[in-house]
């Protein structure tokens, strides 16, 4: 008679379990974080690289971003992230849990979101969400909706009509200290292309290969520009360009070119017919992608790769 309750028990007590060392183990990772952020003052250095540091983000951005931080005018502590799945790998987890800011995050899986909310650290931070597919169209009024204005951080990562929505964005409130962009480093460093514009684009449906998504550094650098950002950098994984806005600019904080601060990325995340990863490198990635059509966001026409 006791064999159901005493499973209830055992299970709530396992569960319980689990979600302390998942706590103590985050402790550790923002305590380690937190380390290295304070190290950074010792480095005479303006090379972002040589910040890089990784507790939530994907590759070496938490460090990056804490060396920003420190070295811009930044009045309000907020952020917006796109393209988040459940937050839980992202590049403003840290910066939130680290340094307190608040913010929005958006993914356009309502499960994602809604796993957000289940996380023992929710309750801690002022921290909005919303389960939104983004286009062109709704991008400015979703934003409206938050009430966020003159933000610190403004991070885009959609894998897809990343250069569009940067372009459509009203800066005039938003007015981001810091710009982060995801750029696809296989179509290299010179054309200023995109994906065509496609409201409903999904990477994994647009080319089986996974590798046809978002735009070129120098197509998002045009919009960046014209909105008044400078390149500071990319990340060493060559994945995230990093802006400043131009009038926050110093001599810790200096703008590059696209040919100094482009990188490569080394990534081998292509995918077969039966989406198996196929682990394509170097110029293969781009020969998988030959001769589908990409927008010039300079000519403003369709062209082939």
């Amino acid at each position: 008679m006791l064999k159901k309750p005493f499973l209830i028990l055992s299970n709530l007590i396992g569960h319980e379990m689990a979600i302390r060392t998942k706590e103590i183990e985050e402790n550790r990772l923002i305590a380690l974080g937190s380390l290295l952020s304070n190290q950074q003052w010792a480095l005479n250095s303006t090379n972002i690289n040589d910040y890089e540091f990784k507790i939530f983000s994907q590759f070496g951005d938490d460090g990056i971003i804490q060396y920003l931080i420190k070295h811009l005018q930044i009045t309000n502590k907020t952020f917006i992230e796109f393209g988040v799945e459940d937050f839980l790998e992202s590049n403003t987890r840290f910066l939130m849990m680290n340094n307190n800011w608040s913010g929005f995050v958006m993914d356009g899986s309502s499960k994602h979101m809604n796993n957000l909310k289940k996380q023992h650290w929710y309750w801690k931070f002022n921290l909005k969400h919303k389960a939104a597919f983004i286009d062109k169209e709704n991008i400015n009024s979703l934003l409206a909706d938050t009430g966020f204005n003159n933000l610190g951080l403004l991070h885009i990562d959609l894998d897809g009509n990343d250069f569009y929505i940067l372009k459509t964005l009203d800066f005039s409130k938003l007015n981001p200290a810091i710009l982060i962009l995801e750029y696809n480093s296989v179509f290299g460093n010179e054309r200023a292309i995109s994906v065509p514009y496609d409201k409903s684009f999904v990477r994994t449906s647009a080319h089986y290969s996974n590798l046809f998504f978002g735009a070129s550094l120098p197509a998002l650098h045009s919009a960046a520009t014209e909105k008044g950002y400078a390149l500071i950098g990319c990340a060493l994984n060559g994945h995230n360009a990093f802006y400043v806005r131009r009038d926050l600019l110093n001599d810790k904080v200096k703008e590059q070119s696209i040919k100094d601060a482009y990188i490569e990325s080394n990534f081998r995340e292509s995918r077969d017919k039966d989406y198996n990863l196929s682990y394509l490198s170097d110029t293969d990635r781009l020969n998988a992608i030959k001769g589908l059509t990409v927008f010039n966001v300079l000519n403003k026409q369709l062209e082939k790769l």
